[in-house]
């Protein structure tokens, strides 16, 4: 495994796709979730929350896994008005621009259409250039502006993927 230096000074790892495994989120990931999600993010998931969730989407709840180390997750659930739902995605940030983002979403976006949603939809920080440009390559539109969605004032996008773009997406 090859170590690269990024601007930002971390240790980024550079590791192949085909190592990382996705499967379910287990009661005993809780703790490497909640770290990821506070090196990932300002606004944090109480532990509760986690475990609420786990309880409620257990097929919707994902991590990535390396060496048997989470490096990541995912947590999408199904509304009762069919509307799938992504709530939080997030990556080490040692382990960042290797696909992992990527491959959890592709699991979640599949099961949640796999359980009937009829469209999928999240909310993003306007400054997460990257996280945006994901979603857009795999077929996700920007709806409408949320403005001061976030407890720090800034606006949120609201993002969209309907079957047909996902259909769109595979295919070429």
């Amino acid at each position: 495994m090859e170590d690269i230096l990024e601007n930002k000074g971390e240790v980024k790892k550079k590791i192949p796709i085909s190592l990382i495994t996705i499967r379910s989120a287990k009661l005993f990931d809780i703790p490497y979730i909640m770290r990821i999600e506070q090196a990932s993010f300002r606004e944090k998931y109480p532990r509760g929350l986690f475990l609420t969730f786990l309880e409620s989407n257990p097929d919707t709840f994902l991590v990535a896994e390396y060496n048997g180390k989470v490096v990541g997750y995912v947590m999408g659930y199904l509304r009762p008005d069919m509307e799938g739902h992504i709530m939080s995605i997030a990556v080490d940030p040692s382990y960042r621009g290797n696909g992992i983002g990527k491959a959890l979403m592709i699991a979640v976006i599949n099961k949640l259409f796999k359980k009937g949603a009829r469209w999928i939809g999240l909310e993003v920080r306007v400054s997460n250039t990257i996280a945006i440009n994901l979603y857009k390559k795999l077929g996700f539109k920007i709806t409408k502006r949320i403005y001061s969605y976030y407890s720090d004032g800034e606006d949120a996008f609201y993002m969209v993927l309907t079957p047909e773009e996902w259909e769109k997406v595979n295919s070429g």
